[in-house]
């Protein structure tokens, strides 16, 4: 065993602790408070988190001897990578572990927005019969757009074209031909609002996706349109789609992330046609075996001085 000493912040799968374990001196303490955390970084060479754990200058200020991050999941939007980067602390991730998990679960939402099931559900559970007031529409022949082509964007295309739906592909970091190669026709994103009965959004939050689902953007939307949201909380502007629903531009929405996490029970999350779910996108047994055992090899290999798959910074 090596004199590597690695901590974890975060829940991580019994899988990933137990490879640490057989290679290095581990503290795992999912749940530990930011404070508390801050206290004890001093002498680690690696952390291991997932989305909760917030990685500030402050908390790499306080590690002198990290080395790197692994994040267990794709979205390292917690992480201050630029702060990393400065302090030449490798960051790396898992950003194929969790690929069929939100793809699934993207496609679960379409399905129960389109269908009314959660209503369905609750009425039922209430002894009611509500078969004539549950009219719901088909995937098949609707036009989907997926703005985001990479891994998960594409894995949800897939499984679209499989419920006989035509796909429609944005994507500002690939050209026509690599989305044509994944399963959707290439188009701009103005001709995909105005296409598009379901909107469908796989990309990161950074400063030029925040609030990109705006209220212009919705006014450029065919009226009626579904939107879906897996990706991060903030790409969509909430007031915006609130608006949007109220108005009848947007028909329903599925959301499983939230600017503000947890949202509690606000406007959005209560209205009678958001099907909201508490950000399980990634939340299968598989996924985060999968996430676990990824992000720990690569944390190994970085403190090890070996080829990265996925670095971030």
């Amino acid at each position: 065993m090596s004199s590597w000493k690695i901590l974890i912040s975060d829940q991580l799968d019994a899988r990933g602790v137990e490879i640490l374990r057989s290679a290095a001196q581990v503290e795992n303490r999912p749940g530990i408070a930011a404070e508390e955390l801050l206290e004890l970084i001093d002498g680690f060479d690696a952390l291991v988190v997932r989305g909760r754990t917030k990685v500030t200058p402050a908390l790499l200020d306080a590690a002198p001897r990290l080395k790197v991050v692994g994040r267990a999941g794709v979205g390292v939007d917690n992480i201050d990578l630029a702060a990393a980067q400065s302090r030449g602390v490798v960051v790396v991730n898992a950003p194929t572990a969790t690929t069929i998990a939100v793809a699934e679960h993207t496609l679960g939402l379409m399905l129960a927005l389109m269908r009314h099931i959660p209503r369905a559900d609750t009425t039922m559970k209430a002894g009611l019969w509500e078969k004539k007031t549950l009219l719901g529409g088909e995937l098949h022949d609707k036009v989907l757009g997926v703005v985001g082509m990479g891994n998960i964007g594409s894995a949800v295309a897939q499984r679209a074209a499989a419920f006989g739906m035509q796909i429609l592909g944005y994507d500002p970091f690939l050209d026509e031909a690599a989305i044509a190669s994944r399963g959707a026709q290439p188009v701009n994103l103005q001709d995909l609002y105005r296409r598009a009965d379901i909107i469908t959004l796989h990309v990161p939050l950074t400063p030029q996706t925040r609030n990109l689902i705006d209220g212009q953007a919705i006014a450029h939307m065919k009226r009626g349109v579904h939107l879906i949201c897996a990706a991060r909380g903030g790409v969509i502007d909430e007031t915006a789609l609130l608006l949007g629903l109220e108005s009848g531009q947007v028909a329903g929405a599925g959301l499983d992330v939230f600017a503000s996490e947890p949202p509690g029970l606000s406007a959005l999350v209560a209205h009678p046609r958001v099907v909201a779910t508490p950000h399980i996108g990634a939340q299968t047994a598989e996924a985060q075996r999968r996430a676990a055992e990824d992000v720990v090899e690569e944390v190994l290999a970085a403190l090890n001085g070996e080829a990265l798959r996925w670095q971030v910074v």
